[in-house]
């Protein structure tokens, strides 16, 4: 599928990629229990070279895999055997010189293709224990991961937004909002749902929750089984007397001392990374409907992406198209009054956009650095949800955000190492 760019000596090559693009719509009522969805349309595969490797790596939609090629660009062989004897004799005028024109092209191509054979099986071998390397820890130690989501729910897309991030292999299951028959498994009704198989299956629920359970597994030594116990559920009353269920430490890695200073430099990028990220689900998401459902006309767009991309049947998807549409422009206005917020609320999405911006500064390329940080992440899945509307584009317009968005989309869907 892909074809190698190599040098004899192993020399290093640019990353080339083809990235994903993921667009989509957000149709959300946070404070109803449940994340309504948008259908967006589905990124393809990307395709990675880098050094003398290559690997294919698929998502969003289909199963991705493990690397399917990739070689090591070491050798310790020289590229052609004998030299003295050849060399000695043709300078000093020895037989080499005075065989004939057709017997000095025969012996040069005899080395030529020796030497290439010897490179070749070299690379072979090497391919071969790297691919068998990677078999093993794909049976032994790697997730296989299952995601229940609705497309562009943004604590999902917040969920996608770290697995692509960190290029760990998942299936996804699109969920259908009205009779969610996919997730009938489960006790929890809420999306996402993240199903992880390792020594043994385990269901992974809140977003928050997910992304700091197999962040804390990917930096640590600790089994997914103990990881997990760390974070266990509460019920609570939310604002409107309804019982929810709630897990107080869901912005903490569970990390020693040691893997801390891995992932956090200094203290204060700890409690940075945590309070933005608190920020994006107590805010930020309170933001998308009101703006997404502001106008009829604007309802109505978003609800035509649910029709044509979401997983509904003929009457499920005529239904949400139109009734839907009201009824969650009549949902946004009630939300933008519990949230207080303005009444254009494009002012205070936009408001919200250059406060993230400044939180960042002008001296790094994102809140963690030269590399995304789980704030960045979580920012960035939720604002996707809106890519292809109204509010999207007024958003890119009219604040600062552009250039980190920008960024963060070419992170995302560009291959990295896992932290």
């Amino acid at each position: 599928m892909a074809a190698y760019t190599a040098g004899l000596f192993g020399a290093s090559t640019r990353r080339l990629v083809l990235p994903q693009r993921l667009t989509g719509v957000v149709m959300g009522a946070a404070q109803t229990g449940r994340c309504l969805s948008f259908p967006s349309v589905s990124g393809g595969g990307s395709l990675i070279v880098s050094g003398l490797g290559a690997r294919a790596h698929m998502s969003l939609g289909t199963r991705s895999h493990l690397p399917l090629y990739r070689a090591v660009g070491k050798s310790n062989l020289p590229l052609v055997g004998p030299t003295c004897p050849v060399v000695r004799g043709f300078r000093a005028g020895g037989w080499w010189k005075d065989s004939d024109r057709r017997t000095r092209k025969l012996l040069g191509l005899a080395f030529v293709l020796g030497g290439s054979l010897g490179v070749f099986q070299a690379l072979q071998s090497s391919l071969g224990e790297q691919r068998a390397e990677e078999e093993q820890q794909a049976t032994d130690g790697t997730l296989k991961l299952t995601l229940y989501q609705y497309k562009t729910c943004p604590f999902c897309s917040k969920v996608r937004a770290f697995l692509d991030f960190y290029q760990l292999p998942h299936e996804i299951v699109e969920v259908n909002p009205v009779m969610r028959r996919e997730i009938k498994f489960s006790s929890y009704r809420k999306v996402p749902i993240l199903i992880a198989d390792s020594s043994s299956s385990l269901q992974l629920n809140d977003s928050s929750v997910i992304i700091s359970v197999i962040k804390t597994f990917l930096t640590s030594k600790k089994s997914l089984e103990e990881i997990l116990s760390y974070y266990p559920s509460m019920k609570a009353a939310n604002d409107q007397g309804k019982e929810v269920i709630e897990y107080n430490n869901k912005y903490w890695l569970m990390l020693d001392e040691r893997e801390t200073k891995q992932v956090y430099p200094t203290k204060e990028s700890r409690v940075e990374e945590m309070k933005w990220r608190r920020w994006a689900d107590d805010w930020l998401v309170h933001l998308i409907s009101p703006n997404v459902y502001r106008t009829p006309h604007e309802a109505l767009a978003s609800f035509d992406y649910i029709v044509r991309e979401g997983n509904f049947g003929p009457v499920e998807g005529l239904f949400a198209k139109y009734v839907g549409a009201v009824a969650m422009y009549i949902i946004g206005k009630r939300l933008k009054s519990r949230h207080h917020l303005q009444d254009d609320v494009r002012q205070d999405l936009y408001a919200a956009a250059n406060d993230w911006v400044a939180a960042v500064g002008k001296h790094r390329k994102f809140m963690g650095g030269s590399q995304p940080n789980l704030a960045d992440l979580a920012v960035y899945g939720v604002m996707r949800v809106m890519e292809g509307l109204e509010s999207f584009d007024d958003m890119m317009t009219n604040t600062k955000i552009k250039p980190w968005y920008e960024r963060m989309t070419t992170a995302v869907y560009s291959p990295v190492d896992s932290q």
